[in-house]
């Protein structure tokens, strides 16, 4: 549950240390001390939106911090897979500033407001004054049904299933519409690959062709210079090579080893020199262009010129160009085999639309049944919230079949005696929505692990017996879970565990408000102003006898 709130510098906050308690927690005070400041305050730390307006005047950031000491498991779960401590009390702290840096952490650790808005989603649930016009919202009616029911994972697999099917009707339509043009597309892909493979390029090609045709470009070059070497090694009919004269130097000075031994090594190397010499000879001979590669230089030019066309044709690289021939090549083949291939996806479509129309059968029947109940349980809820000739009905049809179904939900209600169901948008004021809304609340609380809920302003538009009676509902709900209330209405401020008064002051120059817990005088003064206004002596027996009659049964 909330423990504890830390506010400073938000709005007309100054600071603020607010301890909540197990039970009923309400919050009350004149209109405008705050009460709206608090519940954003609450909306920041579990990662709401924010602003540097929320400043307060003549400040540089903003702080609100939260102390949870009781964490459901799902949230426990949610900090283990980003890496936060979930054992023990959960710090969770918002810096707003205004150069819009603001910063989050959790447990001490920086984080970000959507990891925690993620994080915190299962710690409180907060009803606020916009919530009955959501419930007037035929989605949120569906949603109602299906969070009862518990059907999270059947919907999602149908969910799973719909999208499939909407994939292969999208390809299918697709495909139609290119059977209609296919003659002439397929003339149009043969010619676009027959541009390409006429040229039988693979990738890298092109880099084997630009140096052959550098080769072949200066071919006269190559030869004359190739020659010249092998000449000048080798020799020719009419002049002597190196090699030739290196054998020769080496006949001279073998001769006279036995006069002079070192000549012995230096003939040695020098035959060694002209081995070595030979094979340059014989590899510079190999390199001399064939009477073919003279030839080749017209082939090559044409090929560079094929390359470089399509180059400009498709703005792309060469590679790119024959990726491309074969997502061609393979469109070319689904044209080809298109009619066989429609029938297999229509037969695909088919098996997958009787799917979903079992599991939407399934889900609208879980619906139907839940739906009675549900109103069962609303109903009864209603009747002590003083709503006794109330009637409900969830008008569940069949249409279309969606992402949700196929079901079309409409909560139908009657409110007295006699008149007809119509639907609650319709029908309900303010403050039977209020209730409405209050009661359903009640209901799913019963599968909700949430441990905190606020309700802000649950007392719109009721008063007297149905004021009393709400408070009740709201301390009910409390023996399971903290519960965190705004109202103006002292029949239920008077069923609290824990008062906080919201008061605006002013001094010289600035405005701010603070916020207390009540002890029991203090208490019975804020609900005999509530009651009347004022803090007279009969108002404050009112509100003593009020108080008083907390625990009781009586409505």
């Amino acid at each position: 549950m909330l423990k504890e709130l830390y506010i400073e510098n938000l709005a007309v906050i100054e600071k603020a240390d607010i301890g909540f308690t197990e039970g009923f927690n309400v919050f009350s005070g004149e209109t405008g001390a705050g009460k709206s400041i608090l519940i954003g305050a609450i909306n920041a730390v579990l990662g709401g939106r924010t602003h540097k307006d929320l400043i307060r005047t003549g400040t540089s950031h903003a702080v609100v911090s939260a102390v949870f000491d009781t964490i459901p498991r799902s949230v426990a779960e949610r900090l283990e897979e980003n890496g936060y401590p979930a054992e023990g009390e959960l710090l969770i702290k918002r810096d707003i500033s205004a150069d819009g840096k603001g910063q989050v952490r959790i447990n001490g650790m920086p984080s970000t407001a959507a990891v925690l808005k993620d994080i915190a989603a299962g710690l409180i649930d907060i009803h606020g004054q916009n919530d009955t016009r959501i419930l007037t919202d035929n989605t949120n009616q569906r949603e109602l049904i299906d969070s009862r029911a518990g059907i999270r994972d059947k919907l999602s697999e149908y969910a799973s299933v719909f999208r499939e099917f909407s994939s292969l009707s999208k390809r299918i339509k697709q495909l139609e519409a290119e059977n209609s043009e296919k003659d002439e597309r397929i003339e149009k892909l043969k010619a676009e690959i027959d541009s390409v493979e006429k040229l039988r390029l693979k990738k890298g090609d092109e880099a084997v062709i630009s140096e052959k045709l550098d080769r072949a470009r200066n071919l006269e070059e190559i030869t004359n210079a190739l020659s010249g070497a092998s000449v000048g090694l080798s020799g020719d009919d009419g002049e002597q090579g190196a090699s030739d004269i290196i054998d020769t130097a080496a006949k001279l000075i073998d001769s006279i080893k036995n006069y002079v031994p070192e000549c012995e090594e230096l003939s040695s190397r020098l035959r060694e020199l002209n081995v070595e010499l030979r094979d340059i000879s014989e590899d510079i001979s190999r390199l001399l262009p064939d009477a073919d590669e003279e030839n080749d230089l017209q082939l090559l030019e044409e090929k560079m010129s094929g390359i470089l066309w399509l180059k400009r044709k498709y703005s792309l690289e060469t590679d790119e160009i024959l990726d491309l021939c074969e997502e061609w090549k393979q469109e070319l083949s689904e044209l080809s085999e298109c009619d066989n291939t429609i029938a297999s996806l229509n037969e695909q479509r088919h098996k997958l639309a009787e799917e979903l129309k079992e599991r939407a059968g399934e889900i609208s029947e879980i619906r139907k049944n839940t739906a009675g109940k549900l109103t069962e349980e609303i109903t009864e809820q209603l009747r002590f919230l003083d709503m006794p000739d109330v009637r409900l009905h969830f008008d569940i049809t069949q249409g279309k079949i969606t992402v949700n179904g196929m079901d079309n939900v409409e909560l139908m209600i009657s409110v007295n005696k006699g008149e007809d169901l119509k639907p609650i948008a319709k029908s309900a004021s303010g403050g039977e929505l209020s209730r409405i809304m209050l009661a359903i609340k009640s209901v799913c609380a019963e599968n909700d692990d949430t441990p905190t809920m606020i309700f802000d302003e649950i007392d719109t538009g009721i008063s007297g017996r149905a004021a009393r009676k709400v408070g009740k509902k709201l301390s009910e709900i409390s023996a399971k879970r903290q519960v965190l209330c705004v109202t103006h209405l002292a029949q239920i401020a008077a069923l609290s565990d824990n008062h906080l008064l919201i008061q605006k002051n002013t001094d010289e120059s600035r405005t701010y408000t603070t916020v207390h817990s009540l002890e029991h005088e203090e208490k019975v003064r804020e609900v005999a102003r509530l009651i009347s206004g004022d803090s007279s002596e009969i108002s404050m027996q009112n509100a003593e006898e009020l108080i008083a009659r907390r625990d009781g049964d009586d409505i």
